[in-house]
């Protein structure tokens, strides 16, 4: 498994509203978490340069995450410039 529990729970503390292992729900954790898989699925895809459906899957969490940074984009701006940061995300 990519993604160790420990690492999940290390994820949510760094990157979530509450700075707690339990807030996973948050759009900052959320972000953070799309982020990581990302990141890894790039990863993959370097090596594995027919792996149609990683590639799909890939297009599908971009998604989801650029519509939850809109959704911090419309709520508050500040919490949008500070996600963008910690996680050296471009637009």
């Amino acid at each position: 498994m990519y993604l160790a529990k420990e690492e999940k729970v290390e994820l949510f503390q760094n990157h979530g509203r509450l700075k707690s292992e339990t807030d996973t729900g948050s759009p900052e954790s959320q972000i953070a978490l799309f982020t990581y898989r990302i990141k890894h699925l790039t990863e993959h895809l370097k090596t594995n340069k027919k792996d149609h459906s990683s590639r799909k899957g890939l297009l599908k969490l971009v998604g989801k995450r650029r519509r939850l940074l809109n959704y911090l984009i419309k709520i508050d701006i500040e919490r949008y410039r500070t996600v963008i940061a910690d996680l050296g995300i471009r637009k």
